[in-house]
């Protein structure tokens, strides 16, 4: 319900001296500045990366993505035109990718130095998730088809125009109904493959490998594509849902089918919990992919399991690894597999043999590292590099270790011109004497003789982190450009710290991670540069949760920030799409374990509510319904504390729209100084 957001950190120092302040702090206009850089894609030949680059487009309120290379070996980058998702065709000499340029999602094809771009599908449902086979013989992708059509362009086509004059009305016999910010329709998302052709750049004999009412990739927890092509191009693996009821279950399995879609697929898991993020080893003899133990628990650790392909043996490779594998990739000689995993807030790359043994620490940091590529050699490793005060870049290292190089330079002059704030950390006793980290952003300009104003962030989840990592949704950079100490706790509930630590929120809402947020924020009260009459606390999702929990159990802050906060167990966990959530972290649904839901939900503590609280929510957030803040800000104003509520009418759970980025931003933080800065509270 909640998900994972990031932060990031440094060791705490003293400083004996006031800073010299940048000439510009870096604030939300700053933020909505940067290009943001994703999925390196490395060259057949291991000579140059290609790779997306986002820009704003703040006037048209509009998002831009551009395809650029550049030589890994370093360089100029070179810009290829617009689209997403750059593959590599077999020679090196193409590249295929998603583009919207001709109107909707179709799969285009360029040469790799971006001339002649031409598109390659016109399908109607539209066509996006492009993957290309090691042999250069078909392409894969997803499209939202008609079931009873498949890939039969008229048959979607006729049924899409009947839709136009439909009634507007959605009629429903199960779950599950609507996800994310999606209502379900009667179409589902479907693996598709074409056979291609590299001379006459065509693609031809579509074929549906994924046929029926179930949607592929499934609504995926947190990972890798869930779909990828064997290396001799023959067959294709994909994780898929078939439970009855997918709103109340994690439970994907993988599955094969050749690629030609001669036969029916053929299911290779049995676990009652999630497979996901198959990939096949180079030469073909393996497959590995992650797995959780716990069925309808989405935060349970994920392992990494490889099977022998001609046994069906399975192994399983990080059982001693008490952290979660998120993303993974095999070297080249398919004798080992490099892994991201999170630590205290800092995601690593570490290596293991195919065959089982001691796990190595490849390249580390105060940064989150991710989307590895090797080279065909196995001896350079491309992956995007970002910490708390770096957003992503685009770096070059060893395989065996070493400091990285970074490639890319787009936003160096703008983060020279508005210098973020290092982070920092502290550590602190919370519930049953756990060890709490917390992460600091001091303001620009941090003068240690002068008092701050202090903001707790409170991440959502609860099974999520701030770590070493950029965030464009919540960026401390832009609240400590405002003035404020910002200090960012690990409660009970994050992730990095052992499974344990993870689990102990589970039917503990505001339990042991509210005495630990409490505890982290007297320790920030005690610093002698915070002025400790004027801190606040911020979070969304179980974030906001939590701040509608202090709501009534403390009048600790001088403000509250609630955005897409949970108010009420009861009517959450029956309006919430993910029913596994509720059902996991609750034990049960209300009426099966109703002492559970009462005793932490906010809602019952409504005549304590004291604090001004802004309440910010999304009509589109289909996770933590709208009618959640509703209630909240109803509450506030009839026990007439002071409040503002905010509602974005075209946003989820998230706020991503780039004129609705700045609006949050301003408001969020007019509220914040309203009430802990002094001088601004008079004038207002």
């Amino acid at each position: 319900m909640m998900r994972r957001k990031f932060a990031g950190i440094l060791f705490l120092t003293s400083l004996a001296i006031a800073q010299t302040p940048p000439s510009a702090p870096f604030d939300a206009a700053t933020l909505l500045s940067l290009a943001r850089l994703s999925d390196p894609q490395i060259s057949p030949d291991g000579k140059t990366v290609a790779f997306v680059a986002q820009t704003i487009d703040l006037p048209n309120n509009k998002k831009l993505n551009t395809i650029y290379s550049l030589p890994i070996a370093g360089g100029t980058p070179q810009l290829l035109g617009d689209g997403d998702r750059p593959r590599w065709n077999s020679d090196g000499s193409k590249i295929i990718f998603d583009s919207d340029r001709s109107g909707s999602s179709q799969i285009w094809i360029m040469s790799a130095n971006g001339t002649g771009p031409q598109q390659l599908t016109t399908i109607p449902t539209e066509a996006s998730g492009v993957t290309v086979a090691g042999d250069g013989k078909h392409i894969v992708f997803t499209s939202e088809v008609f079931p009873e059509c498949g890939v039969d362009a008229g048959c979607n086509q006729k049924l899409l125009d009947a839709a136009k004059g439909a009634p507007k009305a959605r009629i429903y016999d199960n779950l599950l109904y609507r996800h994310w910010t999606t209502w379900q329709s009667p179409r589902r998302s479907h693996v598709i493959s074409a056979a291609f052709d590299p001379v006459a750049l065509a693609t031809s004999d579509l074929k549906d490998l994924t046929p029926g009412k179930r949607d592929v990739p499934p609504f995926s927890l947190g990972g890798p594509d869930d779909y990828v092509i064997s290396p001799d191009g023959l067959e294709v693996c994909f994780a898929m849902n078939t439970d009855d009821v997918p709103a109340v279950s994690t439970n994907t399995d993988l599955f094969v089918i050749p690629i030609n879609g001669s036969g029916e697929p053929r299911r290779i898991t049995t676990n009652p919990a999630a497979d996901q993020s198959p990939l096949y080893s180079p030469d073909g003899q393996f497959l590995a992919w992650r797995s959780q133990q716990r069925a309808g628990y989405e935060s349970d650790r994920w392992r990494l399991l490889v099977m022998e392909r001609a046994t069906g043996n399975v192994t399983v490779l990080t059982d001693l690894l008490d952290r979660s594998v998120n993303s993974f990739v095999f070297s080249p000689d398919s004798r080992q597999i490099f892994f991201t995993a999170v630590d205290r807030g800092r995601q690593s790359i570490r290596v293991i043999p195919v065959a089982g043994g001691a796990i190595q620490v490849a390249i580390s940091g105060d940064n989150f590292l991710d989307d590895m590529q090797l080279t065909h050699d196995g001896k350079t490793m491309v992956f995007t590099r970002q910490s708390g005060s770096a957003p992503v870049g685009i770096a070059r290292g060893s395989s065996s270790g070493g400091a990285p190089t970074e490639l890319t330079h787009f936003n160096d002059a703008l983060l020279a011109a508005h210098p973020p704030t290092p982070y920092e950390e502290i550590s602190t006793k919370g519930a049953e004497d756990a060890q709490v980290q917390t992460f600091l952003v001091k303001p620009p300009g941090f003068d240690p003789a002068k008092k701050y104003p202090a903001v707790i962030l409170i991440h959502g989840g609860p099974e999520g982190e701030w770590g070493q990592a950029w965030s464009y949704r919540w960026n401390a950079q832009v609240f400590a450009a405002e003035g404020y100490v910002v200090a960012m706790p690990n409660p009970r509930g994050s992730i990095g710290y052992g499974q344990k630590f993870t689990d102990d929120v589970n039917q503990d809402w505001g339990g042991r991670a509210y005495q630990d947020i409490m505890a982290a924020t007297d320790a920030v009260a005690a610093l002698p540069y915070v002025d400790s009459e004027h801190i606040s606390a911020a979070g969304a999702s179980y974030g906001g949760y939590m701040i509608d929990w202090i709501l009534g159990h403390s009048e600790r802050f001088k403000a509250l920030v609630s955005h897409d906060g949970v108010y009420d167990l009861r009517t959450e966990a029956e309006g919430t799409e993910e029913i596994w959530f509720p059902k996991w972290e609750f034990g049960g649904m209300p009426w099966e374990n109703p002492d559970g839901y009462e005793k932490f939900s906010p809602s019952n503590f409504v005549k304590n509510f004291k604090t001004p609280t802004l309440v910010i929510h999304n009509e589109l957030d289909f996770r933590i319904p709208y009618s959640q803040g509703l209630e909240l800000f109803t509450a506030l104003q009839l026990q007439k504390v002071p409040s503002r509520l905010l509602v974005f009418a075209d946003e989820g759970h998230w706020v991503l729209k780039p004129r609705n980025s700045e609006l949050w931003y301003k408001t969020v933080l007019n509220w914040l100084d309203t009430y802990t800065k002094p001088a601004a509270a008079q004038s207002n």
